[in-house]
This record gives C-alpha cells, sequence and structure tokens, in this order.
C-alpha cells in the first residue's frame, strides 16, 4: 500500500503540474474558457472574475502538484485534490451529456480533449485521488511546518508571477496552432488520409399535428398534413479537423479574399483586435507609425477584427488609423494572439513574429531586411528564455536536493 500510495502521489502531482503550469503561461486562454462556461450556463454576469478565476485555478493546480509531488503539506493537498476532482468530474460528466462547451480546457492548448475523454481521464485520476486520500495521515513529513510552507508560498509567488507575465507580454511557451512558425495555409490542408474522415450526424426533424409533437429520421419523414417546428442535428462522430479550420477574410465589401492574402508572397503586418471597442489604445500612435513605414517600404499591413463596420469609423475617428479593417471570427482571434490589439508579422502565410501590444516594435528599429531582424530578435529572446528556464530548473533541483538532505538528516537523528 505504501509503495502504491507513493506512485499515486508522484503520478497525480505530475498531471497537475502540467495541467496547472500550461494554463499559467497562457492566462487569457483561461480567461476565455471561463468566459465560455459563464456563458453556457447563463451566468454571463460573472465575466469580470473571469480573469483572476482563471489566474487562481491554474496556480492552485500548480502548487498541488508541486506539494503532492515533493510530499509538502500532505494532509492539507489531499483534501485540495480531492475537492478539486470531485467537482471536476461531476462538470465534466455534466460537459459530456450535454456538451454545452466543446472542450472543457483541462489541459489549456497544449492537449485538446473531448468532453467525454476528459470525464473518462478524471475517473482515472480520481482512483489515484483516493489512494492519498486514504493514506495522507500515513504520509511523513520532510519538514517543519513553517518551512513547508514556506516552499509552498514560493512556487506560489513564482507560478504568479509567471501568470501575470505572460498576461502582460505573450506566453513564454506557445501551443496555440498560429504558433511562431506556423504556415497558415499548411495549416489549413487537410491530409490525403483524413480526406473522408469526416463529422457524422444524425439529424431529426420535429413536425406537429393536431397540437402533437413528435420526431422523425431523415428516412421517414411525415405526410404534408404534419408541420415542420425544427430540425436537430447530433454529433454521432467527430472527424478530423486540421490544426486552423476557421481562417477567413472578408473586406468591408463582404467579399472573401482569404486566398489573396495565403498567396501573398510579400511581408505582412496583421493588426489583430477581436473587438476594437475594447482594444488598448494606448500605443495607437506606435501602430500608426508602423503602417506609415510599411508604406513606405512596400510592406503591406492589415488589421483584423471581429467587430462590425459598423464599429469602425469611431475605432478611426479616434486613433487616426488609415489601414484598411478585414472581418475575421471573432474566436480565430482570440487564438491567434493572446493581446488586443497584437501585431503578427507574416510571409508567404508564415508566422514570423508576433507581439503583444506592450511590446510594439518602434518604426525606427525596423529594416528593409525585416527576415534579419526579425530573426536577431527572436534568438536573444529565445536565448533569455533558455537562460530563465535553467535558473528555474537549477531553483527546483536546489529545492529537492535541499528537502532531501534535511529529509536524511533528520532520519541519521532518529535512528542515533
Amino acid at each position: 500500500m505504501r509503495i502504491i500510495s507513493i506512485i499515486s502521489r508522484i503520478f497525480v502531482g505530475i498531471v497537475f503540474i502540467f495541467s496547472g503550469f500550461v494554463k499559467i503561461v497562457d492566462p487569457l486562454g483561461s480567461t476565455y474558457k471561463f468566459i465560455d462556461y459563464f456563458n453556457a450556463f447563463h451566468l454571463g454576469f460573472l465575466e469580470v472574475t473571469a480573469l483572476p478565476f482563471a489566474i487562481l485555478m491554474s496556480l492552485a493546480e500548480f502548487v498541488i502538484g508541486i506539494s503532492l509531488l515533493i510530499g509538502l503539506r500532505m494532509r492539507q493537498a489531499a483534501w485540495a485534490v480531492l475537492v478539486f476532482m470531485v467537482f471536476f468530474t461531476i462538470l465534466t460528466f455534466f460537459l459530456a451529456l450535454y456538451n454545452p462547451v466543446s472542450d472543457c480546457g483541462c489541459f489549456g492548448d497544449a492537449w485538446i480533449l473531448t468532453n467525454w475523454e476528459t470525464f473518462y481521464k478524471n475517473l482515472i485520476i480520481s482512483s489515484f485521488v483516493a489512494v492519498i486520500f486514504l493514506y495522507r495521515k500515513k504520509y511523513k513529513a520532510l519538514l517543519s511546518g513553517r518551512v513547508e510552507w514556506l516552499v509552498v508560498g514560493i512556487f506560489s509567488v513564482f507560478g504568479l508571477w509567471i501568470s501575470i507575465y505572460c498576461y502582460n507580454h505573450l506566453p513564454i511557451i506557445d501551443f496555440r496552432p498560429y504558433k511562431v512558425g506556423t504556415n497558415i495555409a499548411e495549416g489549413m490542408t487537410v491530409p490525403e488520409s483524413e480526406k473522408n474522415n469526416v463529422d457524422v450526424y444524425e439529424t431529426t426533424l420535429i413536425y406537429k399535428k393536431n397540437g402533437e409533437l413528435k420526431e422523425f429520421p431523415l428516412q421517414n419523414l411525415p405526410d404534408s398534413t404534419w408541420q415542420w417546428v425544427e430540425t436537430k442535428n447530433k454529433l454521432l462522430k467527430e472527424g478530423y479537423h486540421p490544426p486552423i479550420h476557421n481562417f477567413s477574410l472578408s473586406n468591408q465589401e463582404g467579399s472573401d479574399v482569404t486566398d489573396i492574402y495565403l498567396e501573398d508572397s510579400n511581408y505582412t503586418f496583421l493588426l489583430v483586435s477581436y473587438k476594437l471597442e475594447t482594444a488598448d489604445k494606448s500605443r495607437m500612435n506606435d501602430i500608426n507609425a508602423i503602417y506609415n513605414w510599411c508604406l513606405a517600404n512596400n510592406v503591406n499591413f492589415m488589421c483584423l477584427t471581429g467587430s462590425s463596420f459598423s464599429k469602425v469609423e469611431p475605432y478611426v475617428k479616434e486613433t487616426k488609423a488609415q489601414y484598411n479593417f478585414y472581418n475575421v471570427d471573432e474566436i480565430t482571434l482570440k487564438t491567434m494572439i493572446r493581446s488586443n490589439p497584437g501585431l503578427i508579422l507574416t510571409k508567404n502565410s508564415t508566422v514570423l513574429a508576433m507581439w503583444h501590444y506592450n511590446d510594439l516594435p518602434n518604426a525606427s528599429e525596423l529594416k528593409k531586411d525585416l527576415l534579419k531582424n526579425v530573426t536577431t530578435k527572436y534568438r536573444e529572446k529565445i536565448e533569455n528564455m533558455y537562460l530563465y528556464n535553467l535558473i528555474l530548473v537549477f531553483l527546483l533541483i536546489s529545492t529537492l536536493v535541499g528537502i532531501f538532505t534535511i529529509f536524511i538528516r533528520n532520519r541519521n537523528r532518529n535512528c542515533d
């Protein structure tokens, strides 16, 4: 039983660390998912709490995972993980039955699961959690209570710092289908092997006659004395969907210009704002300067927005924008970049770089050789991220070694 309890603790700890971390680095992605939940359950008035809820939940998962993996405050951690799993197992069962939200978002964009897959996953994890909870009083404390709380506090502050940093900039690790290096056109392509792997629906038509409502399948429709009421489509089998399956641009005349963009070999700056009304306007002078630089250097500049074109005119008056606007699905824009507005540079529909509005490049920094300039900047960024990760790994290993050393000393002292 002791070995099983240790395996359970390590397994659940790793799962919770992974689940929490992939959401910590993408707080806006979790925020959008909370908003989906609130709207699905008719709790739209809670949207203002979505961001703090998203950060706190991902942070709680991460810290619970760290506590389980290292073996800190096991009684409290056992209760926390039990409450967590009971709540989300019930929730995911409801989601699987009624499908109000297609993806629970439990692993962010790192690993997309269907609602039934999520429910079965939670059942498996819950079996390990049950072992942890039943064995909670037999886990031996590695450190004194104050030191354990101090370690938990350090990891909590660290996780909170990462989440706030990623919110004010961009995710330090990007799991989205539009990450740097992605070719949008290729991401929209369905492989030959998946051509016949399409969604399968069951269509049911509801008719009314003499006050009676009755469902009919497509193969057995009633005669003309029945009056059609509505049609229901139930998804029986989900087919293959390419990573990018809802990217479509239309201009103010309503014409689809997606292919024009995808086939253009020139550099293109995409200013992305899923909603112009709520876009941060503090950097609009810098954006206008970048647009003017693009005009002078034969570089394309497009604004993609999910707002209706009726919202464009007041935005233009306020920001003095002179670039062209194109309509794109709001969810697609939220997926493309976690910033409103955000800036993306592409060439041949390949994503070369992206900037949060807090990190926009100055027009004076842009050179004619954009590719070289962007490559240099991103190499510096990646090198810095490697340094930060090495520091994090060093601190984590140092913490684990310190805890293990104290544990060995205490055990030797007790033996003496």
